[in-house]
């Protein structure tokens, strides 16, 4: 009985020290996982229960023109904010700022007199606002520097480039396409928390300061999209239109010079405009594209050896039956030649060729082209333009999509396609960014171009550019687009637009447009200018092809293309001006700061003094000043033009040099 007793205690004994055994066990597995395993994941939750983070607007990449030129640019602000806890008079403290801020007297004393320890006041302020507001030296007032987005030549090349949010996300253009790479790293402003978590100050100010982005440099050449968006403003004024597109590019390689849409916005001022205004039209928007069409058909029917230029097509004297549909001209013609039908621009002549041709291959030739298919080009919003397939191609279609009518394309389609006939045949592949750098300047991608299909031969391409000169010779329904010393090849275009009450074709409204390339013999520019609903002239040889003139006579005068010789010489009223002044009038001031004075004094707009300052400083007083002026190098401005206190005029090129401090 009492070995039974003794048997049993030790049994307890033994069971209570396996139960401590694995209950030591069991803790020290926890505290292993907790101190060990799970460190690093505790460490930022208690960080974060102790702080509280305040993201600082990072400073965003610049982006440049493909000389170097500064399109996009971030500059450093002061951002005002308070801690309400340490203000004590925050109904005196509100009528001090809100003059200065521009924020109403009660809604800014509501902030101030708030139970948190931050609040922002006012963001990304004026420098001039910033130091008033430090001379007043308030408690419980502090500034922290964010990063501004500033594009220092306004409404230039807005739609290209697009425009951020205060976020600073990118909204529209190459902004938001590239938004990852241009984006910098987010800096940070820590505020303290107490044991139940309430903010109790700001500590250390900024923690981790905002870092910069990656840059663009573009294709885009900022004196070529002047005279783009000059003569396209002109153009669509002249012509009392509804709004422009124009198109300038590289040929042989792809690259986008100038891309300009009218009406156009301010990117630094965007929230003023109408949406309308904020659209890039040249990608987004699809239209038919009339007689330019006829390019290609004739390219696809020399192609296919079903045609040659001299071979005669009759045009019924203008009227032409066909399906149960009436086609017409708009200048009746008898029996004339293929090229004469390109010359003349005949709809019956083309609807002929285009029936010759049959519907599955003009629709081959049309999608070898790129119709029908976004170009893939590195912006947002590309649309891919209509063309149908074949299967539901009914009755007249096939005559009528052979002069441009039931198919729809957009202007940077109608460009690349020309550009494969201008270049020999090949189709090349749209692009705007050619090179990303870091901070440093050190290269990191390089975009290169890209060849997408041959479409139609070298001699097919050949044969088309001749016929394509007839247009813009005597006779032809392009005169207004031939340069004297060049050979001009291209393509008038008069397009219906479909009515969207009715769903027909309208009778009043018209998209004229012209897209050409010079010189013809060896192209260095493919140049398409589309007019939409133009009040003086529906013809694109009217209203559209003029714009191409100038553009293509301003743009080789720049590029001291072969051939330009004498015409480029004329007085300085036409002299061909890079990129110049937007100034606006401004009173006798002066400004000091950063090694610089800016002595203004009389009339007009005189240059300031630039002299000694920082390229942040320049930026800022370019902003203030409404100055569209070059910037050229980095560091300090070693050299101006024109010299402090010269009048600017309208037409002048103006420009800062920059070097680094010795």
């Amino acid at each position: 009985m009492k070995n039974d007793r003794e048997k049993w205690a030790r049994v307890r004994i033994i069971m209570v020290s396996c139960l401590f055994a694995c209950g030591f066990l069991a803790v020290t597995a926890r505290s292993f996982y907790l101190q060990v395993v799970q460190h690093d994941q505790l460490v930022k939750l208690a960080e974060r229960q102790h702080n509280r983070t305040i993201p600082i607007t990072p400073a965003r990449g610049g982006i440049f023109d493909r000389t170097g030129a500064a399109l996009a640019v971030s500059l450093e602000m002061d951002s005002l904010y308070a801690e309400p806890k340490r203000i004590t008079d925050p109904a005196g403290m509100a009528a001090a700022l809100a003059p200065l801020i521009q924020i109403p007297q009660h809604e800014l004393q509501r902030k101030l007199d708030s139970e948190k320890s931050f609040a922002w006041l006012a963001r990304q302020l004026p420098p001039e606002t910033a130091s008033k507001i430090k001379q007043l030296k308030l408690p419980g007032i502090g500034f922290v520097k964010e990063n501004k987005r500033f594009y220092p030549n306004f409404e230039m090349a807005s739609h290209v480039l697009g425009f951020t949010g205060m976020d600073p996300g990118g909204l529209e253009g190459l902004e938001r396409r590239y938004d990852t790479t241009i984006l910098g790293k987010t800096g940070y402003l820590l505020t303290e928390r107490d044991a139940l978590g309430r903010d109790v100050a700001i500590r250390n100010a900024v923690v981790q300061d905002a870092a910069p982005g990656k840059n663009l440099y573009l294709t885009l050449d900022k004196n070529i999209q002047y005279f783009t968006e000059k003569e396209l403003a002109k153009a669509v004024e002249g012509s009392r239109a509804k709004s422009g597109m124009a198109l300038v590019m590289d040929p042989w390689t792809g690259k986008v010079l100038a891309m300009a849409n009218y009406p156009t916005f301010n990117p630094n001022s965007f929230r003023q405009y109408p949406s309308l205004n904020l659209r890039n039209r040249c990608v987004s928007d699809s239209f038919e594209p009339g007689s330019t069409f006829k390019v290609f058909l004739l390219s696809a029917a020399l192609e296919e050896k079903l045609v040659r230029p001299q071979d005669g097509i009759n045009c019924e004297n203008g009227r032409y039956s066909f399906g149960g549909r009436i086609i017409r001209d708009d200048h009746p013609h008898g029996r004339v030649s293929v090229a004469e039908v390109l010359k003349y621009s005949s709809n019956i002549g083309s609807a002929k060729i285009g029936l010759k041709l049959g519907d599955d291959r003009l629709h081959r030739y049309l999608k070898a082209f790129g119709f029908g298919d976004k170009s893939g080009i590195d912006l947002p919003g590309e649309a891919s333009g209509g063309l149908r397939p074949v299967s539901r191609w009914y009755g007249t279609d096939i005559a009528t999509i052979s002069f441009g009518q039931g198919v729809s394309a957009t202007a940077l389609q109608l460009v690349a396609a020309t550009s494969a006939v201008a270049n020999g045949g090949l189709l090349m592949k749209p692009y705007l960014v050619e090179r990303v750098t870091d901070n440093a300047g050190l290269e990191l991608q390089r975009f290169e171009p890209q060849t997408v299909r041959r479409v139609i031969s070298t001699q097919t391409a050949a044969t088309m550019t001749q016929m394509m000169e007839g247009v813009t010779q005597k006779g032809g329904t392009a005169t207004n687009a031939a340069i004297d010393g060049f050979r001009v090849a291209g393509k008038t275009g008069t397009a219906q637009k479909v009515d969207p009450v009715s769903r027909g074709y309208s009778a009043t409204k018209r998209t004229a447009s012209f897209v050409g390339f010079v010189p013809a013999e060896k192209p260095l520019l493919t140049i398409l200018v589309v007019i939409d609903e133009p009040a003086t002239s529906p013809y694109g040889g009217v209203v559209a092809a003029p714009a191409f003139r100038e553009i293509a006579f301003n743009t080789l005068c720049y590029l001291k293309a072969a051939g330009v010789g004498k015409a480029c010489e004329l007085p300085k009223s036409q002299t061909v001006q890079a990129a110049p002044a937007t100034a606006a009038q401004s009173p006798a001031v002066t400004d000091a700061e950063e090694g610089g004075s800016i002595e203004v004094a009389g009339a007009g707009t005189p240059m300031p003094d630039f002299r000694g300052m920082s390229m942040r400083r320049v930026l800022q007083i370019m902003e203030k000043r409404q100055l569209n002026l070059q910037l050229r190098g980095s560091g300090r401005v070693i050299e101006q033009h024109p010299q402090p206190g010269q009048v600017i005029h309208g037409s002048d090129e103006i420009w800062v040099r920059l070097a680094p401090a010795a």
